[in-house]
């Protein structure tokens, strides 16, 4: 692939479009021409043009800003992004780093439900979460995260409705230690269940979002106890944050 345009007015359109997209306010010609390097009638001129078509709007006369048709096309690609479609690659390629289950997760209320899954039977670990399965947010890594990412006051709110119930010996059932847990969370930008949901079973996540920088889904490898293994913590956020960008995050 060659690392730019062969067609130069489509190279001259690129460097302006990302000099408008660098500005909040409109930007006038001769700044535009300054930050390019084009000539003033050269940059005019290819202006005009992508004005007529909408990709670039004139509020004052000299002066562009990005134009509506451009969100328009944003709005069609965003629509037509998956979560699922852009976390399986991925996955399946952290599954062959791990040998263990790669999980996506979304929220759904006061759970997570499992929308993929990856693994093999040689994983040495009974599936019991299956893709559609539920279970409480308090309870798993992803969970964490989405809860991390809500404010205290809907934390408590979650804890009252749920009255923290616990599957293990493990599990967090106490909204004191539920906030340090999050704070935590929030600090390292990662999340745990130690056995928390299921004996024998420990999960790392991290969390994949969208263009605006909205949670939208959580990463995780599960694995046996003492299978689990530190090494994988920055597989697995560079794993997300890959998912992430796919989505048009840029974080």
């Amino acid at each position: 692939m060659p690392s730019k345009p062969t067609i130069q007015v489509l190279e001259r359109s690129f460097a302006l479009f990302d000099v408008l997209a660098a500005h909040q306010e409109p930007v006038a010609l001769k700044q535009l021409s300054a930050e390019t390097g084009l000539h003033p009638s050269t940059a005019h001129r290819i202006l005009s043009d992508l004005a007529t078509g909408g990709f670039v709007d004139r509020p004052q006369a000299g002066t562009y800003r990005l134009g509506m048709r451009l969100l328009e096309l944003g709005n069609l690609v965003k629509a037509r992004l998956d979560v699922r479609e852009a976390a399986l690659g991925p996955m399946r390629e952290l599954h062959r780093l791990t040998h263990q289950p790669v999980n996506l997760s979304m929220r759904q209320g006061d759970e997570i439900v499992y929308i993929e899954r990856t693994y093999s039977e040689q994983s040495g670990m009974q599936v019991v979460r299956a893709v559609g399965g539920r279970a409480p947010l308090h309870l798993t890594s992803v969970g964490k995260l989405f809860l991390a990412a809500d404010d205290p006051q809907r934390v408590r709110a979650y804890a009252t409705r749920t009255g923290l119930a616990g599957h293990t010996r493990n599990s967090i059932t106490d909204v004191g230690r539920l906030e340090r847990e999050l704070a935590q969370v929030r600090r390292l930008g990662m999340a745990r269940d130690d056995e928390e949901l299921e004996p024998g079973v420990r999960c790392i996540a991290a969390g994949i979002h969208d263009d605006q920088g909205k949670l939208v889904a959580g990463l995780s490898v599960s694995a046996p106890a003492d299978r689990l293994e530190e090494s994988w913590t920055d597989r697995v956020r560079a794993t997300a944050s890959q998912i992430s960008a796919a989505l048009g995050h840029r974080g």
